[in-house]
């Protein structure tokens, strides 16, 4: 067996087709993701009553399970539930209506708030409690202060974990192929299945992945680098 070199050109430029999907399912992951994790985060550091106990239960559950249980118990569960509600109350819609990235949203979104819930409590936690504190001494209110004191430098401080989060939703956008979506990973096996040259194919995924992860970890030291010249006071 020889490795097809000029397969893997090919296969490489097939699977652009199934670039924006894969985009697509990271960016709203990770958008919707952390404002689930900043939520829960805040939620957990102010101890919210009934509140708190179900976010500390939902970090637990999320983070002790597999992402792809997350995303077949939301495939399988979410459909059941949506009927049952829409039957009971007479509405005329049904879950077959929802797109099949749909489910892929919904379930990646809550994967993403468990672990950028943790980043962010840790980045807010990491803030000098001082800070909030002359902010109320001058008037400021708790969310004013969280929005103009503590979040920006909580966000600084956990930039490099966003960043792995980020990149971990990427990674695990392939699992959507699980659902019929096609993303990288899947247009690979179609590409692949033409001709049975499935190690090429693989391997143009993994360099087009590798790819998207060296853009995403440059882009995060350059915005890194600009945090700290300008926390230094130079020109960012």
């Amino acid at each position: 067996m020889q490795l097809d070199f000029s397969f893997i050109g090919t296969a490489l430029l097939s699977l652009f087709k199934a670039l924006p999907n894969t985009l697509l399912i990271t960016a709203v992951s990770v958008l919707v993701g952390f404002l689930i994790g900043t939520a829960v985060a805040l939620i957990r550091i102010y101890r919210v009553p009934v509140l708190h106990p179900i976010a500390s239960g939902y970090v637990l559950f999320v983070r002790g399970t597999p992402m792809l249980m997350h995303l077949l118990l939301i495939y399988f569960g979410l459909p059941m539930l949506i009927d049952s509600i829409a039957g009971a109350l007479g509405w005329g819609f049904r879950s077959t209506a929802i797109p099949l990235i749909g489910f892929v949203y919904i379930s990646f979104s809550i994967t993403a708030g468990a672990y950028m819930s943790e980043v962010v409590r840790a980045g807010i936690t990491a803030v000098n409690r001082g800070q909030l504190e002359a902010a109320y001494s001058i008037g400021m209110t708790t969310p004013q202060a969280l929005r103009r004191i503590v979040m920006p430098q909580a966000l600084a401080v956990s930039l490099p974990n966003l960043s792995n989060n980020l990149i971990g939703m990427l990674h695990g956008s392939t699992l959507a192929f699980t659902v019929s979506v096609v993303e990288i990973n899947a247009q690979a096996q179609i590409v692949a299945a033409s001709n049975w040259k499935f190690l090429e194919a693989y391997i143009a995924a993994a360099l087009l992945f590798w790819g998207m992860t060296i853009l995403i970890e440059r882009g995060t030291a350059l915005l890194e680098r600009r945090i700290n010249n300008y926390n230094r006071g130079g020109v960012a």
